[in-house]
């Protein structure tokens, strides 16, 4: 928060920033007396942090939906808390209720972090729990989120447990099955049809946690493992609000049709709107370019996508010095990263041919 206030001031006088940044805080949580005030509070520095640390956030889509009519919104998971922020802005602006928002409960360890997150209209996604103890909980949270979109209030939810830290943007068929359950009397596309579920395509022109995520993929393929702890999850939080992201697109698909048994169907169909709408940027081509030049990949038609580009010279400028700061190590990772979503829009369009 101390950031949002003053980039330069937080470098040099941190200590007082911190101090003055909090009793602003202070005054204005003692406005917040329910959803709706912690809500603008919450606005105020969304709007903040679009002005300072993106080139801009666009949308498109959500012309298509009507007032009143509630959906969930399956959507890719790139930032912790700035995903659904920027899709519940976006709402906001347009004039459609705010969301009520999946958080995983390995976010919840910390108790104001909790507060914080129940207060802007979140519920948790139990993660931690193992048998019976966690088939009782998915089936509870169906329930809540049919509950929610009969009674109007918008869903967010990823598509999968964690973000894409490769760039590749699956959904979980067991999410599928889990959204199923709130309607166990059913057939499975039924009960999906009444959530009214929306594919939602997030992305970043400069992932704001690109080496934090090459970083963890590096560890897990040398080790074999990555132990997650909260206070890495606050820094990657921390580093989602307050880094450079470039320009920010939110595109929301069309409805999804319903008909069809199976879960894996299903998720595939998500899969494609996400894929399709995603927004690509010079980032992502500039990334291909690079690993297909050094012969990390081999293709004529990825080569012909980025060789057709019209090259934005800024963007690709400043991802060339960002890159040149990454560890040897994690270049590779990092890079495909990038280039993962132009691979993804590739395969995609060619297994629709």
């Amino acid at each position: 928060m101390a950031v949002f206030a003053s980039r330069r001031l937080a470098r040099w006088i941190p200590g007082l920033l911190r101090n003055l940044t909090r009793r602003r805080l202070r005054r204005w949580i003692e406005s917040v007396h329910d959803v709706q005030s912690m809500q603008e509070v919450v606005e105020f520095y969304m709007n903040r942090s679009i002005r300072t640390t993106t080139w801009g956030l666009s949308q498109d889509g959500l012309e298509k939906f009507q007032p009143g009519k509630a959906h969930v919104f399956v959507s890719n998971h790139r930032d912790i808390v700035m995903d659904p922020a920027f899709t519940n802005l976006l709402l906001h602006r347009a004039g459609f209720s705010t969301l009520q928002i999946g958080v995983g409960d390995n976010l919840l360890k910390k108790p104001f972090v909790a507060d914080l997150m129940r207060l802007n209209k979140s519920f948790i996604v139990h993660r931690s729990l193992k048998g019976r103890e966690l088939l009782l909980a998915l089936q509870l949270l169906s329930e809540y989120i049919h509950h929610c979109v009969e009674d109007s209030e918008n869903v967010w939810i990823a598509q999968r447990e964690g973000r894409a830290k490769d760039g590749i943007d699956r959904t979980d068929p067991a999410l599928v099955k889990m959204l199923a359950m709130g309607k166990r009397k059913l057939p499975l596309y039924e009960s999906l049809a009444g959530l009214h579920i929306v594919p939602v395509a997030i992305s970043y022109e400069f992932d704001p946690c690109d080496e934090f995520k090459a970083r963890e993929l590096h560890e897990v393929r040398t080790t074999g493992s990555f132990t997650r702890t909260a206070a890495g999850d606050l820094r990657h939080i921390a580093a989602g609000m307050t880094r450079f992201k470039g320009r920010v697109h939110v595109a929301f698909g069309e409805e999804l049709r319903c008909e069809n048994e199976d879960a894996e169907a299903v998720a595939a169909a998500v899969d494609r709107q996400i894929i399709r709408n995603y927004r690509l940027y010079e980032t992502n081509y500039r990334a291909l370019e690079i690993l297909l030049d050094e012969g990390e990949l081999n293709s004529p038609a990825l080569r012909q996508a980025a060789a057709s580009r019209n090259v934005d010279i800024r963007s690709r400028d400043l991802f060339d010095r960002r890159l040149a700061r990454v560890e040897g190590e994690l270049r590779k990772l990092y890079l495909f990263g990038y280039a993962n979503p132009v691979i993804s829009r590739y395969e995609c369009e060619a297994g629709a041919n």
